[in-house]
């Protein structure tokens, strides 16, 4: 057994175990959010709250990391159904695994967000300032910590897509790139293979 393959189980099973924490950690802080009355809860999650200053640092981070995946399916794909957000998610982390676009979920997902042309428009355009469908949020952060916790497995539906686009716009960077796929309203892209290699 190689040295990469004990180094990538034990990445993923600490991948796993940080899972599984952010998820107990979401739901105890979601179910106690629940508890108080239902104008200031509206008012925190629109301006997406801060952790209690008594939490860890570490899971902190993990928490962070669940909402920001949440967002992006609530924001990209609330409308696509399940598959559509797994989608958005798979092209998160590929992005992520391409590594110049982050090396965090939110560090991809909030790529660019201090400038118009952002990479994921929810995070510049003002959607977040707007009131939430609780339902969908509620399924979108569900599906976030399933994602996460590898209960629900992402496929690679996409072709290994970094990029993708309504299908009712004509963005100038789609003829650079390689179309994988439709699903729903959305079209997926990943680099031309001579781009990759080089």
């Amino acid at each position: 057994m190689h040295t990469s393959d004990v180094t990538s189980r034990c990445d993923r099973v600490l991948v796993i175990a940080m899972a599984i924490v952010l998820a107990t950690a979401s739901a105890a802080i979601g179910s106690g959010m629940n508890r108080r009355p239902v104008a200031p809860v509206v008012a925190k999650i629109i301006v997406a709250p801060a952790p209690p200053a008594d939490i860890d640092p570490a899971l902190s981070q993990l928490i962070a990391e669940h909402r920001c995946l949440a967002q992006a399916l609530y924001y990209e794909a609330r409308g696509e159904g399940r598959m559509g957000e797994k989608a958005v998610a798979e092209v998160v982390f590929h992005r992520m695994n391409a590594g110049r676009f982050g090396h965090s979920i939110c560090a991809v997902v909030y790529e660019g967000s201090e400038r118009p042309g952002c990479q994921f428009s929810f995070t510049c355009n003002g959607d977040l300032k707007r009131p939430r469908d609780e339902t969908a949020w509620l399924k979108a952060k569900q599906l976030a910590a399933q994602i996460l916790t590898g209960e629900v497995t992402l496929r690679n539906a996409t072709g290994g897509a970094t990029h993708y686009h309504a299908s009712w716009v004509n963005p100038f960077w789609a003829p650079s790139l390689t179309m994988t796929t439709q699903i729903g309203n959305h079209i997926f892209y990943r680099a031309n293979s001579r781009l990759r290699e080089s």
